[in-house]
């Protein structure tokens, strides 16, 4: 098409405010929609395309975009547990129906009931808390990146320093890293010990020579990676008999009722079945005396996102009173979730039935295997049963492979895997070996209906 076609397919395009007359919606989102349909038909004719006489069509399928909600409902078959991009750990059903009881109208977030007076959001689980993991007291806040910021802000101060091992100074995802939290506390670092190896001496040479004093000692878990070979480290009980208080971030908040140590024996987790537990456990860094011990709430634990801390009351109480407590502090649907996830840790057997992290940890081989059935049968030809590995996934557990089934499907995999993202219920799923996959483990019952007409639909297109 010549320059003066173009002028007169470009001259044919509608008005802004005619297209938008034409459609059902509120004026301004009928507008943005008009405005992008005619914005991309001009793109297309300046590139060589032919006009379109009809943008109506295209005009609804924006606005039936900008009307989605941005936040949606995926479901999870790709085989991680606690996947960061999907949003982690899935909330129990009393943990759901808390969030939407407090959502409902007001609730007493900060109000004592009984006197009448201004209360602590805190209030609302430090107990709970206290009850589960043996700790004098506690404090949530909004993240658990945000409980390590305030527990070293908390022992923090002019001139003070923060001893941390030197294959302990890590970065998780996000960019976050240890040294500038630290940095930001306003706490000197001082790092011992070389990559590999860390001893005692280390630690004890620094609290002889920090120059200002030493506010604490921090030890980092390895969340998202492990250091193997020839290593060693300073287990948590000899850290806290150096008369400096500790801080223990553990990361993922392994809270499971039968817990093994640290590279101990496999944990029963349910059903009779195991797994190898190498995660620090939240009851035995306070038995053994860490000031604050910080774990997320969205891992392990299951819960929402929040940032728990959990220690000596003192310290609980200077993390309590810092400055950054208010910026950090959780707001109340996340609190609501919380406190209903942990209540269910009163009670082992529901516990492992209920918050669905631990229940997909522990899922039977037979259970998964006839899910993997029902949804190769519900698609058809195009699918099949095949032999496959999860992942823990949120930075817990980085080196342990949850084998069993999963359903690959046929097809080009990266046209099908977008094909089944773009459905009405986003589906998403893993490429492996050039086959889409769906790993049954992180699909639930009800949802593999869902699962099986979105595939259909996906392979019809």
């Amino acid at each position: 098409m010549g320059a003066r076609g173009d002028a007169a397919a470009l001259r044919s395009l509608p008005a802004v405010h005619e297209l938008a007359a034409a459609l059902d919606a509120p004026h301004r989102l009928a507008v943005a929609a008009a405005r992008r349909a005619i914005d991309e038909q001009r793109e297309a004719v300046r590139s060589g395309a032919p006009a379109n006489g009809d943008l109506l069509p295209r005009a609804r399928e924006l606005l039936a975009e900008l009307e989605r909600p941005g936040l949606r409902q995926v479901l999870n078959a790709t085989g991680v547990i606690l996947h960061t991009n999907l949003g982690r750990a899935p909330l129990a059903p009393s943990a759901r129906e808390a969030v939407a009881r407090v959502a409902h109208g007001y609730s007493n977030l900060e109000l004592d009931l009984e006197t009448g007076q201004r209360g602590s959001r805190h209030a609302h689980v430090a107990q709970l808390l206290a009850e589960l993991t043996g700790a004098e007291d506690a404090i949530v806040v909004n993240n658990g990146a945000g409980a390590v910021l305030l527990a070293a802000a908390a022992f923090a101060g002019p001139g003070r320093a923060i001893v941390v091992a030197r294959g302990q100074l890590v970065e998780i995802g996000g960019g976050f890293r240890i040294p500038e939290v630290i940095a930001q506390s306003g706490a000197r670092l001082i790092e011992v010990g070389t990559t590999n190896r860390t001893r005692l001496a280390d630690y004890q040479r620094a609290l002889r020579d920090a120059d200002g004093g030493v506010g604490a000692i921090m030890r980092v878990h390895q969340s998202n990676f492990r250091t193997v070979g020839f290593v060693e480290d300073v287990p948590i009980e000899e850290l806290c008999e150096l008369g400096v208080p500790v801080i223990d971030d553990i990361g993922s908040g392994w809270l499971a009722s039968q817990p093994a140590p640290i590279g101990g024996e496999p944990a029963p987790i349910g059903g009779g079945e195991t797994i190898p537990v190498d995660e620090p456990l939240l009851t035995a860094s306070v038995a053994a005396g860490a000031a604050l011990v910080c774990c997320s709430g969205d891992k392990l634990l299951g819960g929402p996102q929040a940032g728990l801390l959990v220690g000596q009351r003192d310290a609980v109480a200077a993390a309590r009173q810092h400055p950054l407590a208010r910026a950090l502090r959780i707001d109340k649907l996340s609190l609501a979730a919380l406190e209903a996830t942990l209540r269910l840790y009163r009670d082992p057997e529901r516990v492992l039935r209920e918050i669905p992290v631990l229940a997909m940890l522990a899922a039977h081989p037979d259970t998964l295997a006839a899910r993997a059935e029902r949804i190769a049968a519900g698609i058809g030809e195009a699918a099949s049963v095949v032999a496959a590995s999860g992942r823990v996934g949120g930075g817990a557990l980085p080196l342990l492979e949850l084998g069993g089934p999963a359903v690959a499907l046929a097809g080009e995999p990266e046209a099908l895997a977008g094909a089944l993202r773009a459905g009405q219920v986003p589906v998403i799923a893993r490429i492996h070996e050039e086959r889409v996959l769906l790993d049954p483990r992180t699909l639930t019952e009800e949802e593999v209906p869902l699962v099986i007409e979105a595939v259909r639909g996906a392979l019809a297109e």
